[in-house]
């Protein structure tokens, strides 16, 4: 058995190896054998007693979690096995995130971070509400657009005759108790750049190789809007 994923040695116990546990908890779950070297051999740990408390009692205090923390005997050798059973919920450690990712323990930040908690929600990016923006800021024409393709799939038949703009949204899952969510914005927003700056499409063409770049242009506007449906 060797380091990966689900396993990780250490040869004695110090309490940053919370953040560890965070991690595997905000995972997949995982292993964490205290005694054991890189190699995986066991060199055992003299104070297993008082780890067998202090252990358990830091994760739950700490973590707010509970793991099952075994002792094992080897050839006279005790070391430590910490069982980390999966969350639902996000782990944090001193209000940071820790995220198991093949051998490596890595602190969530940024974007990654936003996206980790809309996951444990069981949310998305686009399935957030967004504060800032209203009704007005839907452009009617987009609407249209869409409106025009739907009917002609035959997939939407209520919205052949809707010409409100609210219940169409609210059909759509994108209007929710007086707010519209993120995907609406980039959908049929009138500027979606205006809330978010990334809110682009970058294409090109190139020439024989990947280096060899004939011209590229940035679309901005939503996903239905007439300049881009015609690119």
């Amino acid at each position: 058995m060797s380091e990966n994923q689900n396993i990780e040695w250490k040869e004695s116990w110090r309490d940053e190896y919370l953040k560890w546990i965070s991690g595997f908890a905000n995972a997949k779950g995982g292993k964490i054998f205290i005694g054991k070297n890189d190699k995986g051999e066991i060199t055992g740990v003299e104070n297993y007693k008082r780890l067998m408390d202090d252990i358990p009692n830091k994760i739950q205090t700490l973590l707010g979690i509970i793991c099952d923390v075994n002792l094992h005997d080897e050839d006279g050798k005790r070391h430590i096995e910490i069982d980390v059973k999966p969350y639902d919920v996000p782990i944090s450690y001193q209000g940071k995130y820790h995220y198991r990712s093949g051998s490596t323990k890595q602190e969530l930040r940024g974007n990654a971070l936003n996206e980790f908690l809309l996951k444990k929600a069981g949310k998305t990016w686009d399935d957030v509400i967004e504060p800032r923006a209203s009704l007005s800021d839907i452009d009617p024409n987009a609407i249209e657009v869409f409106k025009k393709g739907a009917t002609k799939s035959k997939r939407l038949p209520f919205i052949e005759n809707e010409n409100d703009i609210e219940p169409i949204l609210t059909n759509l899952l994108l209007f929710e108790n007086e707010n519209l969510k993120r995907a609406a914005i980039l959908l049929f927003g009138k500027t979606p750049e205006r809330f978010f700056i990334n809110a682009y499409v970058k294409i090109g063409r190139f020439g024989e190789s990947d280096s060899d770049l004939k011209y590229q242009e940035i679309v901005e506007s939503n996903a239905f809007s007439t300049g881009r449906q015609n690119t």
